[in-house]
């Protein structure tokens, strides 16, 4: 595969990209606006930018020159893989699957979503080819984390799930590991009712952010605490894919705490938004 499709170029769908590029692939990113699409430009150039100055790239003006912003997904016709990485919304996501099983031409093209919690069938069933769909699942920031999700449904084909795993490993040398399509996939459902915990004992008053956060990196040699984790995250998608747990296994430990909901209500997501449980 040469010709990849990112739906998104948010921070995820930013990195995609930016990780396609510089493995050597042209790279076709679809926003939803020109606005959009231009912040996404700004967004790779400082990050390509970046690691051009600290040496782990060449040349940042190479890499960019492999990278297409559109604003229409017609432009994703050519495309052998198109990765989805826009809101963490169902009908959202569902909506788009619909549209991309009528613009991807190959019939040989995967379908994949970067989806962090919403199982991989409801968006299979969304089109006429859900054996081409499946979900591979980056983790941010893209350019540094080397894990990917693997999550391929119960009808996605076995030759879809290899050519994934070879894309995702080979061209793009990152490391995979198999998950069952269930929400959560394997590190979310371990990841967020720990966050969420954290989350409830800040709520509760028995310790401050700072304390939570501290304790976490010096008393188990964790590289960020969880409150500081969730503001990397985003507000919103902690709870999105906390929603999704909730829904598919109806475990309290997987319920967005009251505290959660008012901040994303507030619009104090985190990093993104400048303020969460921290101010940047």
């Amino acid at each position: 595969m040469n010709r990849i499709g990112v739906v998104g170029c948010g921070l995820m769908g930013a990195g995609i990209a930016e990780v396609s590029a510089r493995a050597g692939m042209e790279v076709v990113v679809v926003e939803s606006s020109a606005p959009a699409a231009e912040a996404g430009q700004a967004r790779l150039t400082k990050s390509l930018k970046r690691a051009e100055d600290k040496g782990k790239i060449g040349s940042a003006a190479a890499v960019l020159e492999r990278i297409r912003l559109e604003i229409s997904l017609d432009a994703l016709a050519d495309r052998e893989v198109v990765v989805e990485a826009i809101v963490e919304d169902e009908q959202a996501k569902t909506d788009l699957f619909t549209q991309l099983d009528k613009i991807v031409e190959s019939p040989d093209a995967i379908l994949a979503s970067n989806t962090s919690s919403i199982p991989i069938m409801k968006l299979g069933v969304a089109t006429t080819r859900p054996e081409n769909v499946i979900g591979i699942h980056f983790f941010n920031p893209v350019p540094v984390l080397k894990l990917v999700e693997l999550v391929p449904s119960l009808i996605t084909s076995p030759d879809v799930t290899e050519r994934s795993r070879r894309f995702v490993q080979d061209v793009l040398g990152k490391e995979a590991i198999d998950c069952p399509d269930r929400a959560g996939f394997v590190v979310n459902a371990l990841l967020i009712p720990f966050v969420l915990s954290a989350i409830r004992m800040l709520e509760s008053g028995f310790a401050d952010a700072e304390d939570i956060d501290r304790g976490l990196v010096l008393g188990a040699a964790h590289p960020q605490g969880p409150l500081a984790l969730a503001d990397l995250i985003g507000l919103d998608t902690t709870k999105a894919v906390a929603d999704s747990l909730y829904e598919e296994f109806k475990e309290p430990l997987y319920a967005a705490p009251p505290l959660l909901l008012r901040m994303v209500d507030a619009g104090l997501l985190g990093r993104k938004a400048g303020r969460g449980f921290y101010n940047y």
